[in-house]
């Protein structure tokens, strides 16, 4: 891939990081990742280093059963960077309880010596209650 993105090659990227944790697939969504990753979402705010995140992959008490993108957004400010930011429908087993869940997500990707990885990625949860 070059150091510009079109918006369907930044989204198969994105959809490649979704389908390996759906795999529980660890040594992907290591190399997918920056040296180390921040991520933020209902749990606050972590730095997490690539063998964290694809041991948080495989053995994290969750199952991600399937993942539907709306209202995709994407920007390549500079060459090698790359932002993706959509709705994400997803259906999760989580402690055992399967839900539906939407949320807004964005992402951060930079090309290095590596390819393409997410340095950054945040989660807000939708449908909540009202901000106070």
């Amino acid at each position: 891939m070059s150091d510009t993105l079109t918006k369907d090659e930044i989204v198969a990227l994105e959809k490649s990081y979704w389908d390996a944790m759906k795999e529980k697939d660890g040594a992907r969504t290591a190399a997918l990742s920056g040296k180390t990753s921040i991520v933020s979402g209902p749990r606050g705010v972590m730095s997490i280093d690539q063998a964290k995140m694809g041991k948080m992959t495989e053995e994290g008490n969750w199952t991600l059963q399937d993942y539907a993108f709306d209202d995709v957004h994407v920007s390549t400010p500079a060459p090698g960077v790359a932002i993706i930011a959509y709705k994400v429908k997803q259906t999760v087993t989580m402690d055992g309880k399967q839900k539906q869940m939407e949320a807004a997500d964005l992402s951060t990707w930079l090309k290095g010596k590596d390819g393409w990885q997410c340095h950054a990625h945040s989660e807000t949860v939708l449908g909540g209650p009202p901000p106070v």
